[in-house]
């Protein structure tokens, strides 16, 4: 294989698939990176495998051919280079000589038969819509995703679509995030998948321009298309929890305070919560809202704002890290906070949107 490239063209390919390439690895070949050269343009192949992102780059080709290297080693090396450096990748028996400009640089190689690649999916759903709204599916949700739990199926976010809307859900067991994006297609049978948290976040670094992408829900695969970059993911295999049954559907008590005001009364009151629960007892009366917070060292903080509440009064504990959590993400100046009971999960969401639900369970102060 010999090629070369503008410097630019180069690093923007590594910079996509960079994410998933560890520095320490159990099998050494997943610390390298795939090159292919055909037909002038360079595909850049990097997996942990459980993701695989593909990136293409525009070249001059001069033979083509197929190379792994460091993928890590060669991202810092075309990085540092000077702007519009024009690079030259080349095998030279088991090596890799990298040439730009007065630099010279020779790296290790493997096998490139021995990288694992996870190749076509079969697709039962195939789903196109903007980067704009795909982006704000997960920036509404990934929030609550586990990490590291022993259910693994809620160490992901959950997509689902009937063909009508696309839905992203995603828990810890203790929170709830849920959000719809409408596609006013034709409705036809659910189909549910999970994403690995590796994917959603991968996803999330990617998707920061505009225009549309392509989506490929498969049984074991979720394939994505952005621009030049081709996401692959494998998906969780387990069954999410029924998360419709812990939504509030008619929520007897409801609080609407200005965001910005209610996040700053819960930030001040956290710097004297149990640093190990975080939690705050929030007392509901009509028209005030009291926020208390006390820790081990028996200091106490309390706060009041004025809002607008309907119902009976209450008192209820919350994880407040979980409240400013769901807050950050909405993005209108007032939201509702609804209330069932003392004992009762509550509902956080934007007046008048239904696109966009957030649960909290309470907890005993």
């Amino acid at each position: 294989m010999k090629v070369s490239a503008t410097r630019e063209h180069l690093l923007e390919a590594l910079q996509s698939v960079i994410g998933v390439v560890e520095r320490r690895q159990t099998m050494p070949i997943l610390s390298n990176v795939l090159l292919s050269a055909r037909d002038n343009r360079l595909r850049v192949t990097a997996t942990d495998l459980e993701v695989e992102l593909v990136a293409a780059a525009e070249i001059n080709l001069q033979q083509a051919g197929d190379v792994t290297v460091p993928g890590r080693k060669l991202y810092d090396i075309v990085r540092t280079l000077p702007e519009h450096t024009s690079i030259t990748l080349s095998r030279e028996s088991d090596r890799v000589v990298l040439r730009g400009g007065r630099s010279r640089f020779t790296l290790s190689s493997l096998p490139a038969g021995e990288f694992p690649l996870i190749g076509e999916i079969s697709a039962q759903h195939r789903l196109a819509v903007t980067a704009r709204d795909f982006r704000r599916l997960i920036d509404k949700t990934h929030f609550a995703m586990a990490q590291q739990d022993v259910r693994y199926y809620l160490n992901g976010t959950l997509l689902e679509t009937d063909g009508q809307a696309l839905r992203a859900v995603a828990t810890d067991g203790h929170r709830l995030s849920w959000c719809e994006l409408v596609l006013g297609g034709a409705g036809g049978e659910l189909q549910q998948i999970i994403v690995p948290r590796k994917g959603i976040l991968e996803l999330q670094r990617l998707l920061d321009g505009e225009g549309n992408i392509g989506i490929e829900l498969g049984s074991r695969h979720i394939h994505i298309q952005i621009g030049d970059v081709r996401l692959t993911s494998k998906l969780i295999d387990g069954k999410f929890p029924e998360y419709t049954r812990v939504i509030p559907t008619h929520p007897q008590r409801v609080m609407t305070a200005p965001r910005e005001t209610l996040r700053a009364a819960l930030q001040r009151t956290a710097i004297l919560s149990n640093e190990k629960y975080r939690g705050v007892r929030l007392a509901f009366a009509p028209g005030l809202l009291t926020v208390q917070a006390h820790n081990p060292e028996h200091e106490e903080a309390e706060d009041q704002l004025e809002v607008a509440f309907e119902g009976e009064g209450m008192e209820i504990g919350f994880n407040v890290g979980y409240l400013l959590d769901a807050l950050a993400v909405i993005e209108t100046e007032s939201v509702e906070v609804c209330l069932t009971g003392a004992d009762s999960s509550c509902l956080i969401r934007a007046p008048g949107d239904a696109t966009a639900k957030y649960v909290v369970m309470p907890m005993r102060l």
